[in-house]
């Protein structure tokens, strides 16, 4: 069988595990894995700049939070998205997230390397300045509570069934990515990625593909945010702020950048080892951060990198026996 395609039967495997098992466990665990799910569809749009174009960006926070505002006022000054109008609201939060990023694309993709980092930083703290100090609309410090959860012949409120609606939208996330970087426009974006010089010769509009790209995770960034709302149950300018951008980026390289579903396992893995080591030691963000620390010295290709440099290191010890077999015949 194909290397590719069982990669993908693997994974599909792995959904259809979870899907399968968490709804039959406790409460607990299923709320961790929806707020797993819903925070790897904003981790697999930053994987769409850092792995697959080459802009590590700081400030994908904010687009969940465009998303995440949007849901979070629409519902309790509105009454609006409670009901059928909750797609309505999906679509708004995917095009809010694409819409901010439209207009902070024109100024961020005119950098690269540290200095497009430092922007995307930069801006992602101006949507942090607006949600914490705009009281009027977004509650300033103490943020804005989500009493309830959509009705819709679905009721939400149900922590199954809500898991599986975040699930679906993670599936679809995930199918309409990979469709994006397995297609030429995303060929383009590698190569992009490996030598823009080379692809300008060639004739490709480096920057308007990468600003598209940028357009797509900010969109995939709002959806994250509609779900997250709902998932938290709150949202205030912590979902905004540094840290939150910071963690969807250690989050992809930990599963592997440039894979997608690198950055879904990351994101399991930095939710329950949070969770876990909250509850034994005071210090675990000491603990957490050696973890990065580690996986950047040791896997710089990150956990999705492990089976290869496996292989590698066996045909490196089979080069080795054959040159040591070969070494007594040719004396």
């Amino acid at each position: 069988m194909h290397s590719e395609s069982l990669k993908i039967l693997l994974v599909v495997g792995a959904l259809a595990a979870i899907a399968v098992v968490v709804p039959n466990t406790n409460s607990f665990l299923i709320l961790l894995a929806t707020r797993a799910l819903a925070f790897a569809i904003l981790v697999m749009s930053v994987d769409i700049l850092l792995g697959y174009t080459g802009l590590p960006s700081l400030g994908q926070a904010a687009y969940l939070g465009v998303g995440a505002y949007m849901t979070a006022i629409l519902a309790t000054k509105y009454q609006f998205g409670l009901g059928y109008d909750f797609w309505l609201v999906v679509v708004f939060g995917i095009l809010g997230g694409a819409a901010l990023a439209a207009v902070f694309g024109l100024l961020a993709i005119r950098a690269s390397g540290v200095y497009f980092l430092m922007i995307t930083l930069a801006l992602g703290q101006c949507v942090w300045g607006l949600a914490y100090r705009w009281n009027s609309l977004t509650g300033g410090d103490n943020g804005i509570n989500l009493r309830e959860r959509p009705k819709f012949g679905l009721d939400l409120s149900n922590e199954v069934t809500f898991f599986y609606v975040v699930f679906a939208c993670f599936a679809v996330s995930l199918l309409l990515m990979y469709t994006l970087v397995r297609s030429p426009f995303g060929r383009s974006l590698a190569g992009i990625r490996e030598r823009e010089l080379r692809m300008k010769i060639l004739g490709y509009n480096t920057w308007l593909h990468k600003y598209i790209a940028f357009i797509i995770a900010g969109a995939f960034g709002g959806l994250s945010g509609v779900l997250w709302a709902h998932t938290a149950g709150i949202v205030s300018p912590e979902n905004v702020v540094l840290t939150t951008s910071v963690d969807a980026l250690l989050m992809a390289v930990l599963g592997g950048a440039g894979t997608l579903i690198g950055g879904v396992i990351g994101s399991f893995i930095v939710f329950g080892l949070r969770e876990y080591l909250s509850t034994i030691v005071p210090w675990w963000q000491y603990v957490l951060g050696i973890v990065y620390i580690l996986t950047i010295l040791y896997l710089p290709t990150g956990l999705m990198g492990i089976p290869e440099r496996i292989r590698q290191r066996r045909a490196s010890a089979q080069r080795r026996n054959d040159a040591k077999k070969l070494a007594p015949a040719a004396s």
